[in-house]
């Protein structure tokens, strides 16, 4: 089991959202220390050991540390905006 760290500007950025998406995706993020590499996850290029998933319009940006067990999500944002910020 793997433990899941938020980094702060994750939480500014779950008050933003509409209260319905921030339940779905805070069960995905819940879901991460079970399966840190769900089925739909995809890795991203250029950035070591840096994955998304989708949930609806949203993406969840994190990191996989294999070797501590740890996941940490790095940020959370639309589909049309979170890849600018990387």
């Amino acid at each position: 089991m793997y433990e899941v760290e938020i980094l702060p500007r994750v939480y500014k950025a779950l008050k933003r959202l509409p209260k319905q998406d921030v339940a779905r995706i805070v069960e995905h993020m819940r879901r991460l220390a079970q399966t840190p590499r769900p089925p739909g996850c995809k890795k991203i290029h250029g950035r070591e050991d840096v994955y998304r998933i989708r949930v609806g319009a949203y993406r969840i940006l994190y990191r996989i540390r294999d070797a501590e067990h740890r996941v940490t999500v790095l940020n959370i944002g639309h589909r049309k905006e979170i890849y600018r910020h990387l």
